[in-house]
């Protein structure tokens, strides 16, 4: 009894493995006519993680690259204002969330007198009435509206818009908020250094922030957990990973290297070995809290969300070119998920960076 149901156990699993969905969403590519929508997912390296080696003058022809395929929108890693003012409202969970990836817009509260719902929705019916010559003013009230909602890449967008005599305080902005923006300049972040500069030199008003932290909760024991990951972490993939990025790390004091640099994360095949390296390895990591299957679901689940937030911004503006900056793990997954849209068509990267 016990050999006939395991055997049917088995056979079960084969059958439930085997059977495929009869529905392919990206077998079904329309429209008929007009534009589809194009997205480059670029695969970034967090550049605030990068040796002092690296300087903001070395994403020069990056950028170059990135301009003359001309992106009409641009979504970066970073949390929304209102998702971070969503989760200051379950701090039990989002804590250290909290403290990682959100803004604090109490000063910007302080100077325009709007919580992060009333300065978003404000900032939106500036950006639905925006004239094509908007007055250094207006441009220094969107700022101001912008870091209110917690949308600080899309205000250093407005500041770096303002002519630089113009880059002062006034129309919402107070001496703190200058300070703020003037750090920005120089922060070593993608979202800032490629993603903010680009919309500037393209004239765009603005980035969309599509990271999602929503999944993210305590894992109860954080040790084991650790433990167990570093121990699926420990593989040839991981090892060949590591070789690579301590190699590029003499690529970074020329434009050229780390133009070398991007193409290599972006190159075929770099989504696999990141999947062996890491998720793939950690859902098979054997404890019998399943922790690595833990952690592959936040993975999933984040990515998925990522993927749905920059699928709503297309939906706004069917047909638009959007350029999405992403740490380099996150690439694969979105290009995969972005895919099965029946109005998408993902660009090969390496095409544009060639």
């Amino acid at each position: 009894m016990t050999a006939l149901l395991l055997s049917m156990t088995l056979c079960g699993s084969a059958a439930a493995q085997a059977w495929q969905p009869d529905f392919n969403a990206s077998a079904f590519k329309g429209p008929a006519s007009g534009p589809a929508n194009e997205v480059l997912v670029l695969g970034s390296p967090h550049l605030s993680q990068l040796p002092k080696t690296f300087q903001a003058a070395s994403l020069t022809l990056l950028n170059e690259r990135l301009a003359v395929w001309k992106p009409q929108a641009i979504a970066i890693e970073a949390v929304s204002g209102p998702q971070c003012d969503f989760m200051r409202r379950y701090p039990a969970r989002y804590k250290d969330s909290i403290g990682a990836y959100c803004r604090d817009t109490a000063p910007a509260r302080l100077a325009t007198g709007l919580d992060v719902p009333a300065a978003t929705e404000a900032a939106e019916a500036l950006l639905a009435a925006w004239p094509a010559a908007p007055t250094p003013a207006q441009r220094r009230r969107l700022a101001a509206l912008f870091l209110a909602g917690g949308e600080e890449a899309s205000a250093l967008v407005q500041w770096l818009r303002l002519p630089e005599a113009e880059r002062r305080a006034g129309d919402g902005l107070d001496a703190a908020l200058v300070g703020v923006l003037v750090k920005l300049e120089t922060r070593r972040d993608e979202s800032l250094m490629i993603g903010a500069l680009l919309a500037v030199r393209l004239g765009l008003e603005r980035l969309y922030a599509m990271d999602d932290h929503t999944a993210d909760s305590a894992t109860g024991d954080e040790k084991a957990f650790g433990d167990a990951l570093m121990k699926a972490w420990d593989n040839p993939a991981t090892k060949q990973r590591t070789a690579v990025d301590k190699a590029q790390e003499g690529l970074l004091a020329s434009a050229e290297g780390v133009l070398a640099m991007y193409r290599a994360d972006n190159a075929p095949g770099q989504a696999a070995l990141v999947y062996r390296s890491d998720f793939g390895a950690a859902l098979n990591e054997p404890s019998v809290q399943r922790f690595g299957r833990q952690y592959v679901g936040y993975w999933e689940t984040r990515n998925l969300r990522m993927a749905a937030n920059i699928r709503g911004v297309l939906g706004m503006r069917p047909g638009q070119r959007m350029l999405v900056i992403v740490g380099a793990s996150h690439k694969g997954y979105l290009e995969s998920y972005l895919h099965q849209m029946h109005d998408v068509r993902i660009v090969d990267a390496a095409s544009v960076l060639r």
